[in-house]
């Protein structure tokens, strides 16, 4: 039931928006009563906050496993980044909507939490460009913060945008901006 509770709010708030969907909406989609709702969430501000901390925390362990992955050079991490990035809001395009718009909406320390999150995802891409630009994969004179939040500004916008049945595949576009990314368009 929790994951119902959960599954049902992402798809309310991304329609609505997490301020005009109510408790009440919720509980009313899944034809409970507002008690269910109450004895998995203390609040819908909590709920906001797991949904959250979920996602971040799954991004968080697929970029673990691709900067882990000894075999990778920092190009191939950087490139499995991006499809990790562009992947998520494919399949998950409902959570990334939510993840993005409606943080603003979270307690101020709950904010903080996420923010703390975003910004380790953000430094573990900064690492990667920084050891590539080390082993002479990247350039060697790169503004490494810079190149780093304009790599997370292309895909994390893309789930303002993206449709995965549109006729680019998520596939091809991760194809579209590694190369952009790592060769430019000259």
């Amino acid at each position: 039931m929790k994951n119902g509770i959960t599954e049902q709010s992402i798809l309310l708030f991304e329609k609505k928006g997490f301020s005009h969907t109510s408790i009440q909406d919720i509980v009313n989609q899944l034809g409970v009563t507002k008690g269910t709702f109450y004895y998995y969430f203390s609040s819908k501000e909590q709920l906001l906050m797991e949904i959250h901390h979920e996602y971040i925390t799954n991004l968080l362990e697929g970029q673990s496993r691709v900067i882990n992955n000894g075999s990778l050079t920092s190009k191939q991490k950087l490139a499995k980044i991006i499809g990790l990035l562009i992947n998520d809001v494919a399949t998950n395009g409902p959570s990334a909507r939510v993840y993005f718009r409606e943080v603003r909406h979270l307690a101020e320390e709950n904010i903080k939490y996420v923010k703390e999150k975003r910004e380790q995802f953000r430094l573990n891409v900064e690492k990667i460009v920084r050891e590539g630009m080390n082993k002479g994969e990247f350039k060697h004179d790169l503004k490494v913060d810079m190149i780093t939040f304009g790599i997370l500004g292309v895909t994390n916008w893309t789930y303002s945008w993206y449709k995965p049945n549109g006729e680019v595949s998520s596939d091809e576009l991760v194809k579209i901006y590694v190369d952009m990314i790592l060769n430019g368009i000259q």
